[in-house]
């Protein structure tokens, strides 16, 4: 109670003051109920006072009182929640991740993809580009340890031992997501992220949508100088910014990062912080509410209270804290679960942008002798004062070794311990220390202490396929890799050790900054007591040491030390003896000693020894004496003839004939051909004494000749294209080499004078290089471009790519090879010939393809080959593939005919074909050079490919383009049996028998390297020289080379310009070639007006800082050079400025061709030196012969005019057109690409600026064809004429009659434009559309069809209309006349009979069908028998004149001919009624699929029913009449009485007949015939829509309007309410006659009532789809409108109006309308969304434009499967068997789950099963097997 009566005063006189302090008071006053019992009292008193406070001020309050219980504590780990806002410091910086420094000690960790989104752009970018993309920085470029960081936890994961992983977010998105535009303010303090550069300043993104945000350029410079890191900002780097200024209601907000701005921010309450968006990181002014011993309690901003904890109060003011006290504090964390809101006093905090107090590295891990209690936590730990004054906190659980062991009173303040520095917490200031005896004696605590070479024990706790994961301590792991788990190769590890074994391992190598230890199990090298060798400056000669064999080949070994030193040991090092093969001795991961040599620190080259005799004086000697003994020299490059005096293993033993066979050589084998093949066949033919002609001295070391054979190399030596010297290299050059190694990492090329250069892994091909020796061997000789030098280490880096190496002319090229191939191989011939020792080598001498044998089939294998033997082929192994026997079934001992294909020498193997086609003679045929033939591959060697021509002789083409041309994946390669399309070269049989011939180029794959956006059109990596030339200076230099659109200038020896094509002449005639007014070696005069960056090759400003470090770029108009150097320097200082958007649309330019890209299909083009341009395809030229070829058209550095359309997507280049700007106006010619071919409609055209447009079958030409679009392909270039542009849909016309409308060209089939323009009796032509049971459909124009009853097809009568279908197939082109024309309901009534058309019957005679005369003749005889059997006693002669009277009207009335007959006459036959019957049947069936509404569709006839009208009434009503007329017509049967019996007779016929009625009636099939019928069937199945829809369709047949409106009526009511699908089928019904017969306003009250009773969307959907049949484009485009703002969130909705849109040619609408509907629709629905409008794209639009959708959508979610499976689904239908092939070998190589892998590597082995051969077959089983086999080795360590 004594408590009670204490607070009332104090809560009573605390409440009088102002109102505006009441929220204060009130915390103060909450904060006193420390005790569970006074809790409750003022919980009842505060009631009772708060009844008087405002409404608005309740949440407040609560929000309030809630934070007022919390207890002051520390931060702990387990309080962490996703969500949670805290401050953090960098800590650590790796290339993937940021270590950030939380409150209280803990931890967490950004990833590289929780930057921002600008950053995480870039990253994909990178990823997809698989090169580095310019823009994008490191992480350790854009942070340094220290900085201050805002971030919220994103998830919190717990490991199997407990610890918590803190995954954290700096991205602006997340963490100021509760942020908004309104709730911006000027003065608030925000983190920002940059996410672009631009001229005056940056975008800066802060995460609040709708809001753009902009820093000034001059808002920036304080900062970017105090920073220093660089000139400039970059992408992704994080900035505390203050608003300066907000516009446009927050959506565009200025800031500024100025270091004194940021510094002196503060949070107010003028900024209207709210719980939901207060940041950490924000300075406030708080006011201090309690004291307590754990912290204090603060209030700030007028209503929030938050926490301070005895680590974060201000260790200089600790102690003198009290209530009411305002002080400075900054908000660490906030969490929006509790809303418990934490804040620092530490001085370090409390100026944003500052950092925290950091500590050097060789502290942590210090051991503190005696450090002094400053504070005992009973629940928490203690602080420390350490022996430097600094404080140090130990948890609790470091204070001892376990609990039981803990005793608190050793811990009272004053007390003294030993401890040990274990971390620092950059947010407390701190550093964290540990009291444990096992922590303080550790050898190990962190990753800095373990040094290489230190013998370590470790717990295996992991075994992977890489290794052995060791624990040398809990903070400390490391691995032990495969090759060290012992002293030989274990092929079972874990059988050795087991999880929890101790080992005793050694540090290889340790990596403190990538926590990255390796370790080797080795004995020998753990036991060794010799020095460790860890860096290359430690390697002495003569040091002996211990390392391991990592490498064994021909040239010796590579042995590697710790921290990854190697050394070579060549071979002549290896050991005393001489080893031959070092890989067969020695094994990898072998341990050896051995000794230095020889070493070169700074080049980190090693030269070693396995001789560890101490006499390497003596060994130099020796080595030396051969060199003095021998005085003959040979130079490179000198002609030499040779005699072969041994052959070795590796290569030939020669002497040089001209020294009399004193100077002993050799040619290594490599070096006998330029191809590998010819290599090892030279090798095997020659002999000991044979002589070999002009073979050039490769190196001369004065102890040994090595010479060459290669012709490229000595023709290159030859004629001077070669560098004699590392200085005489420039970038840019192409040289011809040969491979001297080939290493996982890139392959090693040297050239003639020894200059050896690296071409890396990316630089080796233009395809994905999965494995280097896949593309290269040894020996090989390649041209190679040099890429860049390094003079200092004498490096050269080069390049492979075809695209990069080759000429560009890719025939030429390949005939060049194949011409040198056969040169060479004629002169084997000629040695063989020359030596005929034996019949085999005559034998193979006399054998050429092309030449028949007589050969004996020897054996018959599994595979289908076969085996010959013959006379004329002794010795020889003659084979025949299952292919090549063609149909021919052979047995053993059969003789047989052969045609030889290919003789293969090496391997004494002949092939042979079997094949009719190849063995058939035919006339030889002229043939000339350079033209085109179909050939079919029979034949695959290694270097060409025999094909047979049409003509039946054989010809050689070449595999390989190029000389790097090695590699191509199993889907490129030639197979046997394909067709391709090849250019003969020599059309005269070489020696070989065969003709010469390439591939065409259009069947190759053309390999483009396509530059990034920010390379120059400096193709020459020029060198960065430091210069002193400013804007202005006059410069002479001397021109060094000259491209197409710069010419590159020497300044002096190290300084080279560049002059663009732009800068060299005033006045620029279109069509000349600048740059070739130059000649290198010229001497030019020129003025410097600009500079290019070293690194991104951007053209710089005049002011540019780093100006004088860059290429300077001249000019040498004359304009220039004698004006005055102010007016060229304030000119330049515009032009270097200029921007693209200073180019108007509609701007004539000059410029200059770069190249034809072939992949993109533009002409890429240079204005200025950093101003490019594209020209697309269809705007280069509006002649077809120039879009057929451009590349042929526009040559590089040609001048040619150009209009400025506009800027491209990423506007860095100028979209530029050579026509002018198009208006596609209706009239207007324009030309066009062929995107698609839809048989029997048209095709689709790609037309200038990006829109499509369809030409119609009829608008192909003026005359049509059977084929109309057999001759058309995708791809091809044609003009066209626009007949209309309505509404985005464009429809166009190929007829030369509107094309050139003067040529008065013969125009045989007419356009129909309307039903007009077609008459009466006129003869049309026309493709048939379709066959439905009214008769058959015929087109006559786009929109115009008419119909051909069945009875005007033909004259024979057809029961089935399979029949039909077969002679009239869609597509089908006919002549028809026009039997009458219906103008109001658009009806045309055709004939196809002969007699109309004048052509021959559709239906052939030959298929013996009944003519429908003769059809009436038996009928007629039918009715005949008929009469005869009813009448009794009856003349002849009577009966047959009243059958043929009889006849007449009754043919009338069983065939009538009105509009709505199907054109079927009705005969009375069994067989037919059943026939009519099934037919009535299957309407049925299609009538009643569920959910689809049945189109009323009046014009062509309501035919449900009118079929089974005439079966069962007629039958009956023949009978009566026929009866009736009988009695009438005989008097005497009429006068005569009827007899008993008669009477009986004619009471059972009635009996009878009235049984056929019931029996009609009771028949289920039958047809209802009236009303009253209708009404039956009603009643009987009520809620059966198909009834009432008949009954509607039934009146309306009658133009009975209204009736079938009450019927519909009648329906609604009458239908059960739970048969809603029945329901809406008539609401559907309804909707479709309103639609047809009634009004707009009908029909939308219709339409309105069928919203309120049914689905609305379903309702929606059938109005559209009905809107759309009845070509009502209009309206369902409104309607649609209505429905994307109604059912904005319905998936279908949007894709429905996509198919909409794209069936009506409205592509680019489509493409918008993905846009808004994925900002419209949650993101997880965005990839099926984007998948199924891709998928609608294939289908109905651009097939380009939908692989377009599909690759961006895998490039971001390559791991969706079902993506690539829809992907490879429509590319089988749609695509080429190459596409598909390309797709499945890009899925095979990704990263995915091994059962996502395993269904992949199914469907490609499917598909290949399907459509490919044997050998794809087995490729990708072989594939598959690959990746089973190394998918362990993706395991991390």
């Amino acid at each position: 109670m004594a408590s009670m009566e204490e607070n009332f005063p104090r809560g009573g006189i605390q409440k009088k003051p102002t109102e505006g302090k009441t929220p204060n008071t009130k915390l103060e006053r909450d904060n006193l109920f420390d005790v569970h019992h006074e809790e409750k009292s003022q919980k009842r008193k505060r009631k009772q006072k708060d009844q008087g406070k405002q409404k608005k001020f309740k949440a407040d309050n609560i929000a309030a009182a809630k934070e007022s219980f919390v207890t002051i504590e520390p931060l702990m780990i387990e309080a962490l929640c996703e969500g949670m806002l805290l401050l953090g410091c960098i800590k650590e910086v790796t290339d993937y991740e940021l270590v950030v420094s939380l409150p209280n000690g803990v931890s967490g960790f950004v990833p590289v993809t929780q930057i921002s989104d600008a950053y995480s752009k870039l990253l994909s970018n990178q990823v997809a580009q698989g090169e580095l993309v310019e823009d994008l920085n490191s992480l350790v470029d854009l942070y340094s340890p220290g900085t201050l960081v805002r971030c919220i936890v994103t998830t919190v994961e717990k490991s199997a031992d407990g610890r918590r992983s803190i995954k954290l977010s700096i991205d602006p998105k997340k963490v100021n997501k509760g942020l908004n535009a309104s709730a911006l303010a000027s003065g608030m303090l925000l983190s920002g992220f940059v996410s672009s550069v631009e001229d005056h300043g940056y975008l800066i993104d802060i995460g609040v949508s709708g809001t753009n945000a902009f820093l000034p350029r001059q808002k920036a410079q304080n900062y970017i100088k105090t920073v220093k890191r660089g000139s400039d900002l970059k992408i992704g780097q994080n900035l505390n910014c203050v608003i300066v200024e907000i516009k446009n209601e927050g959506r565009v907000v200025l800031l500024s990062i100025d270091r004194s701005e940021v510094a002196s921010s503060l949070a107010t309450e003028r900024q209207n912080w709210s719980l939901s968006n207060l940041l950490p990181g924000l300075v406030v002014k708080a006011r201090v509410q309690k004291v307590a011993p754990l912290g204090i309690k603060l209030s700030f901003l007028s209503f929030f209270t938050g926490i301070v904890d005895f680590m974060h109060m201000d260790p200089e003011k600790s102690t003198s804290y009290s209530p009411d006290q305002v002080v400075k504090a900054c908000i660490i964390s906030i969490n929006p679960t509790s809303k418990v809101v934490r804040l620092t006093l530490r001085q370090a905090f409390l100026h944003p942008g500052g950092s925290p107090k950091q500590v050097s590295n060789d502290r942590i891990g210090a051991v503190v002798e005696e450090s002094t209690v400053k504070a005992f936590y009973k629940q928490f730990g203690a602080v420390f004062e350490l022996d430097d004054g600094t404080l140090a906190f130990a948890r609790l659980k470091h204070l001892s070794k376990n609990r039981k062991s803990f005793k608190p009173g050793a811990f009272k303040a004053g007390c003294k311990h030993k401890c040990r520095i274990i971390d620092y917490s950059l947010m407390d200031e701190m550093c964290i220390v540990s009291l444990k005896y096992q922590i303080i004696e550790a050898r190990f605590l962190q990753y800095q202490d373990v040094h290489t070479g230190d013998v370590v024990q470790g717990k295996v706790f992991a075994l992977k396929p890489i290794g052995m994961q060791v624990k040398v301590t809990d903070a400390i792991k490391g691995l032990v890799p495969s090759l060290h788990l012992a002293d030989v190769i274990l092929k079972q590890p874990e059988k050795k050790y087991n999880i929890g074994d101790q080992v005793r391992c050694r540090v290889l190598e340790c990596s403190p900054a990538g926590k990255k230890l390796i370790l080797t199990l080795k004995k020998n090298l753990v036991q060794s007591k010799l020095p460790v060798l860890s860096s290359y400056e430690d390697a002495k000669p003569g040091l002996i040491t211990h390392g391991f064999v990592v490498c064994a080949r021909e040239f010796g070994c590579i042995v590697k030390f710790y921290n990854d030193v190697k050394g070579l040991v060549p071979k002549n090092e290896l050991s005393s003896e001489p080893i031959s093969c070092p890989d067969k001795v020695f094994h990898e991961g072998q341990v050896v000693k051995v000794m230095v040599l020889k070493c070169e620190p700074q080049q980190e080259r090693l030269l070693l020894s396995f001789r560890l005799s101490s006499k390497p004086a003596l060994d130099d000697k020796k080595e030396c004496t051969p060199k003095k003994k021998q005085e003959v020299k040979y130079q490179i490059g000198e002609m030499v003839d040779v005699k072969v005096l041994k052959k070795k293993d590796n290569g030939l033993e020669v002497s040089v004939l001209e020294d009399e066979g004193n100077a002993i050589a050799s040619i290594p084998t490599v070096h006998l051909s330029d191809f590998v093949a010819t290599c090892k066949l030279l090798w095997h033919c020659l002999q000991e004494g044979d002589v070999l002609p002009r073979v050039m001295c490769l190196s001369d070391n004065g102890e040994r000749i090595i010479l060459s054979r290669k012709s490229a190399v000595i023709s290159a030596v030859q004629e001077e294209q070669v560098v004699r010297s590392f200085s005489e290299i420039q970038p840019g050059m192409l040289l011809t080499g040969y491979v001297r190694n080939v290493m996982p990492f890139g392959v090693f090329v040297e050239f003639p004078f020894g200059v050896t250069g690296l071409a890396p892994k990316v630089s080796m091909s233009d395809k994905f290089v999965t494995d280097t020796k896949d593309h290269f061997v040894v020996g090989q000789t390649v041209i190679a471009k040099v890429m860049s030098i390094d003079e200092e280490k004498q490096r050269v880096l080069l390049n492979l790519k075809v695209s990069e190496c080759s000429s560009g002319d890719s025939a030429a090229e390949s005939f060049a090879l194949l011409n040198q191939y056969f040169k060479e191989m004629k002169e084997i011939r000629n040695l063989l010939r020359r030596r005929g020792e034996s019949s085999m080598t005559r034998g193979l001498c006399e054998l050429v393809p092309g030449k028949e044998l007589q050969l004996v089939v020897q054996d018959v294998k599994e595979d289908g080959s076969a085996l010959f033997s013959g006379s004329c082929v002794t010795g020889l192994t003659v084979t025949a593939t299952r292919y090549h026997l063609g149909d021919k079934k052979i047995i053993p001992g059969e003789k047989t005919k052969a045609l030889v294909l290919h003789v293969d020498a090496l391997a004494s193997k002949v092939y042979v074909s079997l094949r009719e086609d190849l063995l058939k003679r035919r006339a030889k045929q002229r043939l000339t050079e350079n033209s085109q033939h179909c050939a079919i591959v029979q034949h695959i060697a290694e270097e060409f490919a025999i094909v047979s021509l049409e003509t039946g002789q054989l010809a050689a083409i070449p595999i390989a383009s190029h000389f790097n041309d090695t590699f191509r994946f199993d889907s490129e390669k030639l197979k046997v049996g394909q067709t391709i399309s090849a250019t003969l070269k020599v059309v005269k049989e070489n020696d070989h028998g065969l003709l010469l011939a390439v591939q065409s180029s259009a069947k190759k794959n053309v390999f483009v390297r396509v530059r990034n956006e920010s390379e120059t059109a400096l193709e020459e990596v020029l060198a960065a020289v430091k210069h002193s030339l400013s804007l202005g200076d006059l410069v002479t230099g001397t021109v060094k080379s000259v491209k197409p659109t710069h010419v590159t200038v020497a300044i002096d020896d190290k300084l080279t310009g560049s002059i663009h094509a732009s800068r060299i002449l005033d006045e620029v005639p279109i069509g000349s070639f600048p740059t070739f007014t130059l000649k290198a070696g010229q001497k030019v005069t020129a003025r410097v007006v600009g500079g290019r960056d070293v690194n991104t090759h951007r053209y710089l400003p005049i002011t540019h800082p780093h100006f004088t470090q860059s290429i300077p770029e001249l000019s040498i108009r004359s304009s220039e050079i004698e004006g005055e150097v102010a007016a060229v320097l304030s000119r330049k200082e515009d032009s270097a400025t200029k921007k693209l958007g200073l180019y108007s649309v509609g701007q004539t330019i000059t410029c200059f061709v770069k190249k034809y890209n072939i992949l993109k299909n533009w002409l890429e083009v240079e204005v200025a030196p950093g101003i490019r341009g594209r020209v697309p395809h269809l705007l280069l030229s509006l002649n077809t012969k120039v879009l057929k070829h451009p590349e042929k058209s526009f040559k590089n550095g040609q001048a040619i005019s150009a209009t400025v359309t506009g800027t491209d997507v990423t506007e860095t280049n100028l979209c530029l057109s050579l026509t002018g700007i198009h208006s596609l106006e209706q009239g207007t010619i324009t030309v066009g690409m062929v995107t698609k071919v839809t048989p029997h409609i048209g095709l689709t055209i790609a037309l200038p600026g990006g829109k499509t447009g369809k030409v119609s079958i009829f608008h192909l030409s003026d005359t049509y064809t059977e084929d109309p679009l057999g001759d058309i392909k995708a791809g091809k270039i044609v003009r066209c004429y626009i007949l209309s542009n309505e509404n985005g849909k464009i429809q166009l016309s190929l007829r030369q009659s509107r094309l050139n409308p003067k040529s008065k060209s013969k125009v045989e089939d007419v356009e129909i434009t309307c039903i007009k323009d077609v008459k009466k009796g006129q003869l049309v032509r026309g493709y048939v559309k379709s066959i439905t049971s009214s008769g058959v459909f015929f087109g006559l124009s786009p929109s115009l069809l008419g119909r051909i009853l069945f009875q005007h097809v033909s004259p024979y009568f057809v029961q089935k209309h399979s029949v039909y279908e077969k002679y009239l197939p869609e597509g089908k082109l006919l002549t028809a006349k026009v039997l009458g024309v219906n103008g109001k309901e658009k009806h045309i009534e055709l004939s196809l009979l002969p007699e109309d058309t004048g052509m021959p019957s559709i239906l052939p005679e030959s298929l013996g069908l009944p003519r429908y005369d003769a059809e009436e003749e038996k009928r007629e005889a039918d009715v005949r028998e008929k009469r005869e059997q009813l009448k009794v006693k009856t003349k002849r002669r009577i009966r047959n004149s009243e059958s043929e009277q009889e006849a007449k009207p009754k043919k009338r009335k069983i065939c009538p001919t009105d509009e709505n007959d199907s054109g079927i006459e009705v005969y009375y036959r069994e067989e037919e009624d059943d026939d009519q019957e099934e037919e009535a049947d299957k309407k049925k069936t299609k009538i009643r699929k569920p959910g689809e509404a049945p189109r009323l569709q009046v014009s062509v006839g309501f035919t449900w029913d009118e079929d089974m009208n005439a079966m069962d009434i007629p039958i009956l009503n023949q009978k009566e009449e026929s009866s009736e007329s009988e009695e009438e017509e005989d008097p005497h049967s009429k006068l005569k009485k009827q007899t008993k019996k008669e009477k009986e007779l004619e009471k059972q016929k009635k009996e009878k007949e009235l049984c056929k009625l019931e029996a009609a009636l009771m028949d289920p099939s039958r047809q209802p015939q009236s009303a009253d019928d209708f009404d039956r069937l009603v009643l009987s199945s009520p809620n059966s829509s198909i009834l009432w829809l008949q009954y509607m369709a039934f009146h309306l047949q009658a133009t009975e309007i209204e009736k079938a409106r009450a019927v519909a009526e009648r329906a609604l009511k009458t239908i059960s309410f739970r048969e809603e699908q029945e329901k809406l089928n008539v609401w559907v019904a309804l909707l479709n006659l309103e639609n047809m017969y009634g009004t707009e306003e009908t029909l939308m009250k219709v339409f309105e009532r069928a919203v309120q009773y049914n689905e609305p969307l379903k309702v929606f959907q059938h109005l559209c789809d009905i809107y759309a049949n009845s070509e009502k484009y209009k309206q369902a485009e409104e309607l649609y409108h209505t429905m994307l703002k109604r059912f904005r969130q319905e998936k279908s909705v949007w894709l429905k109006y996509a198919s909409f849109l794209l069936k009506q040619g409205q592509t680019e609408a489509t493409h918008r309308l993905l846009e808004r509907a994925l900002k419209a629709l949650p993101t997880k629905e965005h990839v099926d969304v984007i998948s199924r409008f891709a998928q609608l794209e294939f289908h109905f639009g651009d097939p380009e434009h939908a692989k377009a959708l599909f690759e961006s959508t895998l490039s971001s979610y390559p791991k969706r499967t079902d993506i690539w499976s829809i992907y490879i689904d429509i590319m089988i239908k749609h695509g080429s068997q190459k596409e598909v092939r390309d797709i499945f070998e890009r899925v095979v190589h990704l990263s995915l789950a091994p059962k996502k892998m395993k269904f992949l590597f199914k469907r490609y082995l499917d598909y290949e099963k399907k459509f490919g051969t044997t050998e794809s077959v087995l490729a990708v089983k072989r594939a598959a097997l690959e990746y089973v086999e190394t998918k362990s080795s993706l395991a991390d360590i």
